[in-house]
């Protein structure tokens, strides 16, 4: 498989990922799930020069990894 190849199918994955993420209801899947997706598009955006692609999703990522820290520290409401 060529490279260009397999980089366009890590942007259709990327794509796949952040939608599926996107019909979660469970706040937690859905920071996990658009996690991955968002690292998946930034290894995209770097692979094709993308720049801008890469960081966006980058910024993404952060964000997703901040938001994912916060809710793990979080008590749980249930445990009251």
């Amino acid at each position: 498989m060529e490279a260009a190849t397999l980089w366009e199918w890590v942007g259709y994955l990327a794509s796949a990922v952040v939608a599926i993420s996107l019909m979660m209801a469970n706040i937690k899947k859905l920071r996990w799930w658009n996690l991955i997706g968002a690292a998946l598009f930034v290894a995209y955006g770097l692979a094709i020069g993308a720049i801008p692609v890469a960081l966006v999703n980058f910024f993404i990522v952060l964000i997703d990894i901040y938001y994912l820290i916060k809710l793990y520290k979080e008590p749980e409401a249930s445990a009251e």
